[in-house]
């Protein structure tokens, strides 16, 4: 069964001023559904494609948003399928790592999106590099912050600051931290996205804290929220492990421009831009940057010098 939030539940909400676009997206052996994004800016202006993760939607992104489109650009901030004012699924198993991915692609396609400035965070990563893998000649530079790419390599022994690698020929090496966010995930009765926001960014007004909320009026609507940590690849031979190597494997080819600008408050995704800045042709020689003084969602807390930084790495490239 598909779930639409109702429209009233984002009526007012504090620095989103931006309206609804909707268009309807397709993925393998399941029904279309309707895919809400933010379109801001000139028509006419480069094009930035802002994709949130988990437990978030587009509303992350506002300050970013704003930013942008005072710049010139024209920015797209879609809501991932499940999230957001995008159509929510009510059974959890008819999400899958290959289904996220087809969908965001099928957004870009439809949309036609060109010349396009890839901008990711958190689950972002995992998913909008897939895209890229797959429509490379669409996308002209990246701007990476607090993601990683699921590919549970042996070659990340080290490299992390959470552990999340392959060990000889058969075992895995897991923060416990890790695993207990999974956990909780699958056994909490019931889920809020602003108390996670609240922890790691907080403490936050309480209008935006209704906001991050406002996508879900009860449970029935947080299959997707809650099972997206579920497709968390934790073997080498999860699915998810799978299309991330097989994302790496073109990344390691890219020779476009690739920008780190991660926080230096994110232990889950600390090590990644170091990561990205060997293993990606098109990240050397570029002025990376930490951002100081955040968090996992470097959006909420520095929204504007994350914009500046994304507006200047276009005007320079």
């Amino acid at each position: 069964m598909i779930l639409r939030t109702p429209d009233e539940r984002f009526e007012t909400l504090p620095d989103y001023p931006f309206a609804p676009h909707y268009v309807e997206v397709q993925a393998r052996r399941i029904e279309p559904v309707r895919m809400h994004f933010v379109d801001a800016g000139p028509r006419d202006g480069p094009v930035v494609l802002l994709l949130h993760g988990q437990p978030t939607w587009s509303y992350l992104y506002r300050r970013v948003i704003a930013v942008l489109a005072e710049a010139g650009l024209r920015v797209v901030a879609p809501d991932n399928i499940g999230y957001g004012r995008s159509d929510k699924l009510s059974e959890a198993t008819d999400y899958t790592f290959a289904r996220h991915v087809d969908w965001l692609h099928d957004l870009v396609t439809r949309l036609d999106l060109r010349d396009v400035t890839l901008v990711v965070q958190d689950w972002g990563g995992p998913l909008g590099l897939s895209v890229l893998a797959r429509e490379q000649d669409r996308f002209a530079r990246v701007v990476a912050t607090n993601t990683i790419l699921h590919t549970c390599d042996p070659e990340l022994a080290g490299e992390l600051t959470w552990a999340h690698h392959g060990v000889g020929e058969s075992r895995m090496m897991l923060e416990e931290t890790l695993l207990d966010y999974v956990r909780f995930y699958q056994r909490a009765p019931d889920l809020v996205p602003s108390f996670f926001l609240d922890a790691v960014a907080g403490p936050l007004p309480a209008d935006v804290l209704a906001a991050y909320d406002a996508p879900f009026p009860d449970r029935s609507y947080t299959a997707g929220l809650r099972h997206l940590i579920a497709l968390i690849p934790l073997t080498r031979n999860d699915p998810g492990a799978v299309i991330g190597r097989a994302t790496m494997a073109v990344l390691e080819q890219w020779r476009k421009p690739f920008l780190t600008a991660y926080s230096d408050g994110d232990p889950a995704t600390r090590g990644w831009d170091g990561v990205f800045q060997r293993r990606v042709p098109g990240a050397r020689g570029q002025d990376h940057v930490t951002i100081a003084g955040a968090g996992h969602f470097v959006q909420e807390q520095r929204g504007e010098e994350l914009g500046g930084l994304i507006a200047r790495f276009v005007a320079s490239t």
